[in-house]
């Protein structure tokens, strides 16, 4: 597994994320053990929300919590933008914290912008990063020109990271955003790494470029996507699965080294963007 260091934090460069978990009881326990084995494994960041089945995917990482050391794992959550506020972010958090059974959070993130002034949702994340109860502070679906507005605010560029949509199909941040955190040393978190799987995933994995090279390789197309997203060694990707088999997959993708000569196939098979996008997010 490649290893990131993210301001002095080391993190593992794919983590588990946890949207659409929690919900089904049928599926809980199975949920539970591929997080178990996620963890177990050296996928060491979780990353759930607020949002995520109204607070049951929370529930279900803070069972997964009771039976690991709590301390070795990166744990991020997110809170709804109607929640940016100084007294209602810290009773989302307090509300998020009980579900996880723990009375920190490594990373707490806005989940995307709001109608409340980043000014105060800023000194309110400040507020409980004094107070203890989370340890960083960041934002998510974040485009350049609202990661530019932060820094310009008092101690915004204490932001920790910025969660956005990144894979194979989704390249638009390439052309400002990326580079522009780049130069700011500003860190990604990557979200849908392999863009929700086949929903539109075929388009991806079954094209004769990513065929040959997951042959070359011996792994799935799944796992020659993920490699890609994180191939800059600056990106944490956080794809979800409830499945063990894909869990270890995807760990195992952490380890896959794409050559240059593939990295330019690819390249010419879904070409990065010429122009600025649009910010997009799911």
């Amino acid at each position: 597994m490649k290893q990131l260091n993210f301001k002095g934090v080391n993190l593992p460069a794919i983590g588990i994320g946890t949207w659409h978990m929690g919900d089904n009881p049928q599926t809980y326990a199975q949920e539970k053990a591929t997080i178990l084995y996620g963890l177990n494994h050296g996928a060491t960041v979780i990353d759930t929300a607020e949002m995520y089945g109204a607070g049951n995917a929370e529930k279900l990482v803070g069972d997964v919590l009771q039976e690991v050391d709590r301390q070795k794992v990166f744990l991020i959550s997110k809170f709804y933008p109607q929640n940016a506020t100084k007294e209602k972010m810290k009773q989302a958090l307090s509300s998020s914290l009980k579900r996880l059974k723990t009375d920190y959070l490594d990373l707490y993130l806005l989940h995307w912008r709001g109608p409340v002034l980043l000014s105060e949702t800023v000194a309110g994340l400040i507020e409980l990063q004094k107070e203890g109860k989370i340890r960083h502070w960041g934002v998510s679906n974040f485009d350049t020109a609202d990661l530019e507005g932060l820094y310009n605010l008092p101690q915004g560029d204490q932001v920790f990271a910025n969660e956005d949509l990144y894979n194979l199909a989704n390249r638009g941040i390439e052309y400002d955003l990326l580079p522009w955190q780049r130069d700011h040393q500003l860190p990604l978190i990557a979200y849908a790494p392999i863009d929700q799987g086949d929903s539109r995933g075929q388009e991806l994995t079954q094209n004769a470029i990513i065929q040959q090279i997951s042959h070359n390789h011996q792994v799935t197309a799944m796992q020659i996507l993920l490699a890609w997203t994180i191939q800059a060694k600056d990106i944490l990707a956080i794809p979800q699965t409830s499945n063990i088999d894909h869990m270890k997959q995807n760990i195992e993708a952490g380890s896959i080294t794409l050559s240059a000569e593939e990295m330019k196939e690819i390249d010419l098979e879904f070409p990065a963007p010429v122009s600025k996008q649009s910010l997009r997010m799911i």
